[in-house]
């Protein structure tokens, strides 16, 4: 099976983080933490500032590592390097997502997440809701 490698941002905002609805392919319409594929020669957290100012425009600091996400979908293997991440400069402005919201821990249930990014709520939950 292919193994696809890819980095996520958890944008946090106090205690909100940041969710975005892919806006194409064959999950159009579900949730997921942005990020995208590392390039060769690209460390992850360099592949991440990268892809965020790409997909979103904003510069972000990357943060701590929360993990790797290792997921089995039917077609591939994906791998997931996840980091918090916040906002430096400029302003999140959509330009491949179809939608976007910041979202409390109360609120992280209310989205319908890609397989992979669900397995990061737990952490958020116990992380931002313990400030």
């Amino acid at each position: 099976m292919k193994t696809i490698k890819v980095v996520a941002a958890v944008i946090r905002d106090g205690e909100r983080v940041f969710a975005t609805a892919r806006g194409y392919g064959e999950y159009k319409g579900w949730w997921e933490f942005p990020g995208g594929k590392t390039e060769a020669g690209e460390t992850p957290e360099q592949a991440l500032v990268r892809e965020i100012r790409e997909e979103l425009t904003a510069e972000i600091a990357v943060r701590e590592l929360i993990g790797t996400i290792e997921y089995d979908y039917p077609e591939f293997h994906l791998s997931m390097d996840c980091f918090w991440a916040e906002v430096v400069s400029g302003e999140l402005v959509l330009k491949e997502a179809e939608a976007a919201r910041w979202l409390s821990v109360d609120e992280l249930d209310s989205v319908k997440w890609l397989p992979a990014d669900r397995e990061l709520i737990g952490t958020i939950r116990a992380t931002v809701g313990n400030k």
